[in-house]
């Protein structure tokens, strides 16, 4: 496992775009996360696997401190953004989680328009001077979440009118419409049919031309079909970190061919 680590620290500095070591969650007396190293490199998608309750949303959510939002919960170590402590207590947390974007297990628009859910975010960090500047970031953002063809004539109508599909793809907008650098995505298509996952799975793979895209995933036809990194979670600790390819066809730890041929999970 030090060797795999060597190898990934190799990859050119400037492309690092997220940079976690010794990482350590607690929940009260629980050890969630156990001194976990990973290094999220720029336009990429890297896939969390791992049977459930293994860790891999909670260490999600150390990257952009939603963690913060549990009275009980406890994070030790470093995780750098872009250089910088994400966890000094000059950043603050609502500024951080527009640079970090995030996209839930289950759609969850707002009760509001189509238009208002983009347009929430935008609002809130002041990104826009004007109603027509509003209205362009509405635009591109929905057209970056390959929603707008669907949503122009109805930007008014309720956000929650929209198929399922469609509403994580709105939720994808809204997350996108902050201009953000990085997009978390926890089981995007977990509650959604084959049709609506192919096209996020499409989206996933088109976003990562902009964004740093780290996704958690319980399929691993999914992580295999859409990310460039894997990480292998189990019982809280990161197993293995590496090229997609190489820990699907030739992993280095028996436990991840245990998951990967289903023997554990």
């Amino acid at each position: 496992m030090n060797d795999m680590r060597a190898v990934e620290r190799d990859v050119d500095t400037n492309d690092l775009k997220i940079t976690a070591r010794g990482v350590d969650v607690f929940y009260g007396d629980t050890h969630a996360i156990k001194d976990v190293d990973v290094d999220i490199v720029d336009n990429t998608v890297t896939a969390f696997i791992g049977p459930s309750g293994c860790g891999k949303s909670t260490f999600l959510r150390c990257l952009n401190r939603m963690n913060d939002t549990i009275d009980v919960a406890r994070v030790e170590g470093s995780i750098m953004l872009d250089g910088e402590d994400i966890y000094d207590p000059k950043v603050d947390p609502v500024q951080l989680r527009a640079k970090v974007g995030m996209v839930f297990q289950k759609p969850n628009p707002f009760p509001k328009s189509i238009y208002d859910n983009v347009a929430y975010g935008p609002r809130i960090h002041g990104l826009a001077k004007d109603k027509a500047a509003l209205d362009e970031i509405v635009e591109k953002s929905l057209r970056r979440a390959a929603l707008w063809d669907e949503a122009k004539d109805r930007l008014d109508q309720p956000g929650t009118g929209l198929s399922g599909g469609q509403q994580q793809r709105l939720c994808i907008a809204r997350a996108v419409a902050t201009n953000p650098e990085v997009l978390l995505m926890d089981e995007p298509c977990s509650a959604l049919d084959p049709i609506a996952t192919a096209q996020i799975e499409e989206l996933i793979d088109e976003l990562r031309s902009r964004y740093s895209v780290v996704i958690v995933t319980h399929s691993m036809q999914q992580a295999a079909r859409v990310s460039q990194k894997t990480a292998f979670f189990h019982l809280g600790e990161l197993v293995e970190f590496g090229e997609t390819g190489h820990i699907f066809t030739n992993p280095s730890d028996p436990r991840t061919e245990s998951y990967i041929t289903g023997r554990i999970g």
